[in-house]
């Protein structure tokens, strides 16, 4: 590991380039001389803000992209790459002159700035998503991109304090994950600690000063222990090279500050690297140093039967060598290595003769990664940079379909994410997950090796709580398509039936009666069609007692100019009132007077959505005395009729409140909380969560709130179908011999935690 500090590099000449691209054929070093000379006279008099001529730039690019053995066509974009966005030329003039892939690839790399944005982060995610586009077609426009990244923050010296925070901040969030991601882990650790030494200069300097006087001693003891494994693979017949492997100043650091140990308990650990020639003898060395130092427990990793998604293949094991100090060693082929340190551009560097089109297995799979961040697009640049990070999570789970089929997910990932790499309608339509047999949580943290058996019904919908905890950008995608479709969906149906119960309840014959005024409702609402009444009276932003009157047909308008046969106009004018049966008259009076009932009430029964949401003071469930509060923009709020908060809301805006019905049957289960007192003992979480299930109720959370004198108290939310539902699961659990109490929670407190989860679960993010 070199010095990372932000410094000019050594500015290298075109005959540096030449002799370093010897391995391309002499027509195509001929092509590479022109696009210099044609890149340097398009940069001519425009220097770097360190005061060096710009053409030192695309040149130490080409330089990087020469450690990769790319193509001719690579190299040469590499020079052309800021010419069109810095210099004028066009796409078409870089087509004809150096070809369509030179051109293509320039394109990818060219950067939208004529185009302008909202903000820099809007800016940023369309240049990212251009860049994908590019990279989904071609590979080696990231490669050249990650070259163009290194060489800027290798040269960061020559910039503000502030931009140089900002280039290292996008560097360590996007651009390194991405190399860690395609398995360049040389360019990924040179990223990290550049990105380092440029938020944290004074930190890195450091470091950097206690490193440097630590590596003479630990220099000897790597030496001695490096002496000690040579002498002892040949006696297993293995034909290995050994090094020391140190570790990154940013690793270093991030140990540091993760674990809180000094720099001394860091550098206690040694790193190893053993390469051999094949697969077998890998886990020969393996066996040859458990025989020689002893392993430690659980940290064996097989890469080689199990790859990482960019590819890379090693053993990983620990083990205990003199004095008890941790050795780290990485074993694998050298071909393998040559993957580990260039990832996909490893492919260039074992090109076949005759084989220049072919791709490799790792390219393809980086291929696909990039696809499928294309596959979730978004039109809110936030979304799509929010997606691309999600996606660049560089350890994975390796999980198994019920068939034995592997699925790769990032670590972290929960079985609703693996639900929808299964498939979209999977996702979408999951309600319960089996892991290895065993019901879990939707939001279990999966681990390597797990069996998942996805559960699904036709009626299910995604939950707004899922967006808590999924960790794929695919997952998230989904769901928020979902939310955003099914939201509108769902609210145009309910509003329908809002404004059919509130029409028929003044006398009309419902939403279908041809008498109906809908063209000056358009007008007052500025909704375009039907549709957008009812969506807007299912969300909330038009009340559906109001609508109806507004509806009423022209002919039914009374004579009297009477103050109570008038209404205010929001222009202050007055106009007539439709003229209404009695029995309408009537039941419009009520409303008029008391405004706490829309029409003859609502009826809900589950399928609503979003455009339904249960509130988390009072956790109402399906045959509860219920009253519901119509929300401007987020539809209708179900409150428990002797809801002390809705109590207090309905005295201050009656007008929004009606009456709640059950319908039958139910399309969703609601979620309740219970208070259990029980005699504090081992396993009793374990019978409690038992008494529960065995009810057929849901557990969504749990935990035990305190201790006394020898009892506990359980606070559990579950999700129950019903009022009868919930008395069967107090039943089964207060028959429990652990149990001395168990009741139903009606009123969250303030600063209450689970509530606050609970809100966090049901909170409708989209």
């Amino acid at each position: 590991m070199g010095d990372h500090s932000i410094r000019s590099p050594v500015v290298i000449s075109p005959r540096d380039l030449l002799a370093r691209a010897a391995y391309l054929s002499r027509a195509d070093l001929k092509r590479l001389t022109e696009a210099f000379h044609f890149s340097d006279s398009a940069h001519l008099g425009q220097t770097r803000q360190s005061g060096e001529p710009y053409i030192t730039h695309p040149l130490a690019v080409a330089e990087v992209c020469t450690d990769w053995h790319l193509d001719a066509d690579a190299l040469m974009a590499a020079l052309l790459h800021d010419t069109v966005e810095d210099c004028g030329v066009s796409h078409q003039e870089i087509a004809e002159r150096f070809g369509t892939t030179v051109s293509a690839l320039v394109d990818g790399l060219t950067k939208l700035d004529q185009i302008e944005f909202k903000n820099r982060e809007q800016a940023q995610a369309e240049n990212f998503r251009k860049m994908l586009l590019a990279m989904s077609d071609d590979v080696r426009v990231i490669l050249i991109k990650l070259a163009d990244r290194l060489h800027n923050m290798r040269t960061l010296g020559g910039v503000s304090s502030i931009k140089r925070q900002r280039v290292a901040r996008e560097t360590l969030d996007i651009y390194a994950p991405i190399a860690h991601r395609l398995g360049l882990n040389e360019v990924f650790r040179d990223f990290e600690d550049l990105c380092f030494a440029g938020l944290y200069p004074d930190r890195y300097r450091v470091l950097h000063q206690a490193l440097q006087a630590a590596r003479g001693n630990r220099r000897e003891i790597v030496g001695r222990l490096e002496q000690a494994i040579r002498e002892h693979l040949p006696k297993f017949r293995i034909k290995a090279q050994v090094m020391g492997r140190e570790k990154s100043l940013f690793s270093i650091y991030l140990k540091m500050r993760e674990k809180r140990l000094s720099f001394a308990e860091v550098l206690d650990i040694y790193g190893f690297r053993i390469l051999v020639d094949s697969p077998s003898d890998c886990y020969l060395a393996l066996g040859a140093l458990h025989a020689l130092y002893k392993p430690a427990p659980g940290k064996f990793k097989d890469y080689i039967a199990l790859p990482k998604s960019n590819g890379y293949q090693s053993l990983h094991t620990v083990v205990v060598g003199p004095q008890g100090t941790p050795l780290e060693f990485q074993i694998r082929t050298h071909q393998m290595h040559q993957v580990a340190e260039a990832g996909v551009a490893a492919h260039w560097l074992y090109k076949e003769p005759g084989k220049a089109g072919a791709t490799s297995p790792l390219q393809r799979k980086a291929h696909e990664w990039m696809k499928s961040l294309l596959s979730v697009q978004s039109t809110d640049p936030g979304d799509f940079l929010e997606h691309v990070k999600i996606d660049l999570f560089p350890d994975v789970v390796y999980l198994f379909t019920p068939k034995g089929e592997i699925k790769e997910l990032p670590r972290g990932a929960t079985p609703v994410d693996f639900a929808y790499t299964v498939h979209s309608d999977v996702g979408n339509r999951c309600v319960a997950a089996l892991v290895n047999g065993q019901a879990k949580p939707l939001d279990t943290e999966l681990r390597n090796g797990d069996v998942i058996r996805i559960e699904t019904r036709p009626e299910a919908t995604p939950h707004p709580g899922w967006l808590g905890f999924v960790r794929t950008a695919k997952a998230r995608a989904e769901i928020r398509h979902n939310l955003k479709t099914n939201t509108r969906e769902r609210a145009v149906g309910f509003g329908r039936r809002l404004l059919d119960n509130a029409l028929r309840a003044i006398g009309a014959r419902g939403v279908d009666d041809e008498q109906l005024n809908w063209t000056g409702l358009f007008h007052e609402t500025r909704a375009s069609d039907k549709d957008g009444i009812y969506e807007s009276i299912g969300l909330g932003h038009t009340l559906a007692h109001v609508a109806a009157r507004r509806l009423m047909p022209t002919e039914a308008l009374g004579s009297s100019a009477s103050p109570q046969n008038t209404e205010t106009t929001t222009a202050g004018s007055s106009r007539r009132r439709p003229t209404l049966s009695d029995a309408a008259t009537k039941a419009l009076a009520l409303s008029e007077q008391h405004l706490t009932h829309l029409a003859v009430g609502i009826t809900i029964n589950g399928a609503e959505g979003t455009a339904v949401q249960y509130a988390h003071c009072c956790y109402p469930i399906a045959g509860d005395n219920a009253t519901g509060y119509m929300r401007g923009g987020t539809g209708l709020l179900v409150h428990r009729a002797s809801c002390p908060t809705a109590r207090r809301q309905q005295d201050k805006d009656p007008g929004r409140w009606a009456e709640i019905s059950w319908g039958d049957p139910l399309y969703r289960d609601f979620e309740t909380h219970l208070d259990i007192e029980v005699h504090d003992s081992p396993g009793v979480l374990a019978k409690v969560a038992s008494a529960i299930s065995a009810s057929s109720a849901n557990i969504v959370d749990i935990s035990i709130e305190q201790h006394i004198a020898g009892f506990a108290r359980i606070r559990v939310a579950i999700e129950v179908k019903h009022r009868q539902h919930l008395a069967d699961v107090l039943r089964r659990v207060r028959h429990n011999a652990v149990v001395t109490k168990a009741i139903r929670v009606t009123r969250a407190k303030a600063g209450d935690p689970m509530a606050a989860r609970s809100a966090a679960r049901n909170r409708h993010s989209i």
